[in-house]
């Protein structure tokens, strides 16, 4: 059971450090730092409840069954931030939000003191790591410490339950889908986890064994549900900037073809080629290194070429934009291999402005590359050449005359 709760940890853990990208900044923000308390906490939760972590403990502490309210505290510190995290997650004036957080914060303060207290008028000397809550049910101080720590859990998870309904009324996208992941992560632990403790528990009370609710059961559904309900959380944060890294790389790569052809024109700085660097910075990097390049084979621009190669494209049936786009290709191409090899520039109008320079974003020059691309695939029409001709019979080259052979004339002695 350790490594099921373990590796619930983890997950949660990762997830919280997910959602603090910017350390700085994720301090000044309520939601972020609501976000990153209740999804550490609930790291914490599973770490403290596996048995390994409960035998360190008392050992540690040299007292019997520590780990149990060390573990109840966390659980609802838990809850309690969960509750936080909706308030802040709700919104509203600032003085209500607050308000609302400190008689939370206070409540579940009163919660954690209680559990306390109780564990120490208890007598709890039989260490237990997988059954205290039924092996102690009847337990006099124990008893009430345990059904304390379930009620202040239930009712933070109801309220979830209810919440979350209502809103996932309200709102669509990822929103909706992060509520709905948290509802379903919320359900998972009230009737798989809290629902199998409390019937292992009242079983307990009557004199019937149903311990295996308890130990087998609710362990794997906490953890599940958990996970579910951080992801809820997470995913409407991070989904948004994760596609937009993908989508940078993509258009990354699909300027390759443009960069390759101008990157010796360009003067811009070279970026910096660390591993980590994210997608859309090396796109910005690659973007700005383009327009630099245009700017410098500006005045090698021959528009006889683009109008050739733009007439050329309409009369095989292309649309105007498409025309476009190959006739500025041909331009580019023409550009850069006369700079390459020194030329002087072509006298011609510089007014015109590439298609790419005119629009925002890397949309321009992702059509750029495209037809670049396209260009460079598309075979070029044949060189006319002289028709070859076929060997003559008897060896003759083909520079042979036609007719029959003439014999060599005898040397004319004098």
């Amino acid at each position: 059971m350790s490594l099921v709760v373990y590796l619930a940890a983890f997950m949660l853990g990762i997830s919280s450090v997910l959602v603090r990208r910017r350390p700085r900044t994720a301090l000044r923000d309520p939601l972020t730092l609501s976000t990153c308390v209740a999804i550490a906490l609930a790291a914490l939760v599973f770490v403290c409840a596996a048995p390994a972590t409960l035998a360190a403990v008392n050992e540690l502490t040299g007292i019997p069954n520590f780990g149990a309210p060390l573990t109840y505290g966390m659980l609802s510190a838990y809850s309690c931030a969960a509750l936080v995290l909706l308030i802040n997650w709700r919104g509203g004036p600032r003085e209500l939000v607050r308000r609302m957080v400190l008689r939370s914060v206070a409540a579940y303060g009163l919660l954690v003191l209680a559990i306390v207290v109780l564990f120490a008028l208890a007598d709890a000397g039989t260490e237990r790591l997988t059954d205290l809550d039924t092996y102690y049910a009847n337990t006099p101080f124990m008893r009430e410490m345990i059904l304390l720590y379930l009620l202040g859990h239930s009712a933070a998870m109801l309220v979830m339950c209810v919440v979350c309904l209502k809103w996932a009324r309200e709102v669509t996208g990822l929103l909706r889908t992060g509520l709905w992941l948290i509802l379903l992560g919320t359900l998972l632990d009230v009737v798989g986890f809290q629902l199998t403790k409390y019937t292992a528990v009242v079983a307990r009370w009557h004199g019937h064994d149903l311990d295996f609710l308890s130990t087998d059961v609710a362990p794997p559904m906490a953890s599940l549900g958990a996970v579910l309900c951080s992801a809820g959380f997470v995913l409407p944060r991070l989904l948004p900037p994760t596609l937009a890294q993908w989508r940078g790389l993509l258009d990354h790569r699909r300027l390759a073809p443009l960069w390759y052809l101008v990157r010796s024109a360009s003067t811009a700085p070279k970026p910096p080629t660390a591993w980590w660097q994210l997608p859309q910075v090396r796109l910005q990097w690659r973007e700005v290194s383009i327009h630099d390049a245009l700017l410098a084979l500006a005045p090698y621009f021959d528009h006889r070429v683009r109008e050739r190669a733009r007439d050329d494209a309409l009369a095989a049936g292309r649309s105007p934009h498409e025309a476009r786009l190959a006739a500025e290709a041909a331009l580019l191409a023409d550009a850069a291999r006369r700079a390459a090899a020194r030329e002087e520039p072509p006298r011609t109008d510089g007014s015109y402005r590439l298609h790419a320079t005119e629009v925002l974003g890397t949309s321009g020059l992702v059509e750029l590359a495209r037809a670049l691309d396209r260009e460079r695939d598309r075979p070029s029409p044949a060189t006319p050449h002289t028709p070859h001709t076929p060997p003559a019979p008897d060896g003759a080259g083909p520079n042979s005359m036609a007719g029959p052979m003439a014999e060599p004339e005898e040397p004319h002695v004098a």
